[in-house]
């Protein structure tokens, strides 16, 4: 029996999130619940007008569009998206199989193109692939390192959460950029010994205890904990 792949995230550790819109209910609800199926946060709308709502209160990083929807259509959506900055990549569905329909859609700035009717398990591969290309192109651009509301600028040096600035010593920082570069990934103690006070061999892990206290008042203390311990294994860092 084969283990199910870890969920892909993103940068922050947070779940992919996908927008499916479709004026077709029983074919976006069939979509959202295999994305969540994939551990993905997957919303739907019903029409361009809706969409434009939930992609600013929602902010995903994929849209999956339907063409042919009444008011605003899928290529008229995909063009306010495109000329307010979004480059989230985009999945079009279409009944229209015309050489011609799918240029005008890839030309428009979608990604991929398919056509109805679909095999739904070829659409969540290709959405897969599309959201680790995004994921990896936005970790690669950006210095920054965030993990819920909590941001990490290796660049500038600087923390904060939700805004506030949080000072943090030469430890804390490296301790915490060590964290938030494996989001969700439990490290045991002879880990962050190695990997942060460069420890050869054994080491005090009483230390680690410490930071990890430091770490928490500084952070913790601003919002919901995001420093988890995991009893007899070590410490990780994830949002809710």
């Amino acid at each position: 029996m084969t283990s199910r792949p870890a969920p892909l995230l993103r940068p922050d550790g947070t779940p992919i999130r996908a927008l499916v819109v479709d004026d077709e209910a029983n074919l976006s609800e069939l979509l959202r619940m295999a994305l969540q199926n994939e551990g993905w946060d997957a919303r739907t709308a019903a029409d361009g007008q809706e969409a434009l709502g939930v992609i600013r209160d929602f902010d995903p990083d994929l849209l999956v569009l339907d063409i042919m929807m009444p008011g605003l259509d899928g290529m008229g959506l995909l063009a306010r998206v495109r000329a307010a900055g979004n480059d989230a990549p985009v999945l079009f569905l279409t009944a229209k199989d015309a050489v011609e329909d799918r240029i005008a859609g890839i030309s428009a700035g979608a990604d991929d193109y398919v056509t109805k009717p679909f095999n739904l398990e070829e659409v969540v591969v290709r959405l897969r692939g599309m959201a680790r290309r995004h994921v990896a192109a936005v970790a690669d651009a950006d210095p920054r390192l965030r993990v819920g509301d909590l941001t990490l600028d290796e660049e500038a040096y600087e923390v904060e959460r939700g805004g506030i600035p949080i000072k943090l010593t030469a430890r804390e920082f490296e301790l915490l950029r060590y964290l938030m570069q494996n989001p969700r990934r439990v490290l045991s103690k002879a880990q962050i010994l190695d990997q942060v006070w460069s420890y050869d061999f054994g080491g005090d892990g009483s230390v680690v205890e410490i930071y990890i206290s430091y770490l928490r008042k500084k952070i913790d203390t601003l919002g919901e904990p995001l420093i988890h311990t995991v009893r007899g294994v070590g410490y990780t860092i994830k949002a809710s």
